[in-house]
């Protein structure tokens, strides 16, 4: 289950991915088997690391990789990468658990490359909301999330650095309901209600019925769980006007520097 939509990401042979607080592969793993691209996933937690590499394992084993995948441990306030590495930079459902998310998006547009992508997805705010009040646990364990996002909140602090929104998108309606339950009933997976869903959304991922593709498309606008958001870092930076040299009626004319995106 995917939350950044690979249409958007407008991916090209040969090009570096960053999948930036990979967690256990998902987005990194489905990149390799569908772009021939190299993609670096990189996480805090070795625990998840070594979870993702194992669920990788079999595809590799198997030959059925299209692109080049490596696994590592990283800091993404102190990413191991050098300034421009990147073509694309997904971050999906990190910021809301750090504390200075405006130093990692700091550090995403240091390793990004100019005219390159970022992907970045939080937890909506609607149905992030209805789970804080269900229950304090749900936010308050450890590498919990500390803040609910607003859509226009993340977007300024992004543009902010330059980079040019170019779409939007929801996802993963279905789920919602099923971490309203999780919280209502928190510490009790094995209630009938949370374990009926859960079997529910197990079946849906597996099967993908037309009906709940098609009830999930519907729903997303208003209970998507995930909210994604894609910008483009202008392709070179703004260059100032150099006045010093000219005399002062010329300076006075001389015309403003653009980005180009």
């Amino acid at each position: 289950m995917i939350t950044v939509s690979p249409s958007l990401l407008h991916l090209e042979p040969g090009q570096r991915v960053l999948d930036l607080g990979c967690g256990e592969g998902r987005h990194a793993i489905h990149l390799m088997l569908t772009d021939e691209v190299d993609i670096f996933g990189i996480d805090l937690s070795q625990q998840d690391i070594n979870t993702a590499s194992d669920r990788a394992a079999p595809f590799l084993s198997s030959g059925q990789q299209v692109g080049r995948l490596q696994f590592g441990v990283g800091d993404a306030l102190r990413l191991p990468f050098s300034d421009e590495f990147f073509d694309v930079v997904i971050c999906s459902e990190v910021l809301e658990h750090i504390e200075d998310y405006q130093g990692v998006l700091r550090e995403i547009n240091r390793v990004l490359k100019p005219a390159g992508v970022f992907a970045a997805t939080v937890p909506a705010f609607f149905p992030e909301w209805i789970c804080w009040k269900l229950s304090d646990a749900y936010h308050q364990v450890e590498g919990g999330h500390i803040r609910i996002f607003r859509e226009k909140q993340l977007r300024k602090s992004i543009e902010a650095l330059g980079h040019q929104h170019f779409a939007r998108h929801k996802a993963h309606a279905l789920h919602a309901p099923y971490w309203w339950l999780k919280c209502l009933f928190w510490g009790r997976d094995e209630h009938p209600l949370v374990s009926a869903y859960h079997r529910f959304l197990v079946w849906d991922l597996m099967e993908k019925p037309p009906l709940t593709r098609w009830m999930e498309k519907l729903l997303n606008p208003l209970l998507g769980k995930s909210i994604a958001l894609y910008f483009v870092k202008p392709a070179q930076p703004e260059k100032a006007v150099a006045t010093e040299a000219l005399p002062e009626s010329d300076s006075a004319a001389a015309p403003e520097q653009e980005l180009i995106a």
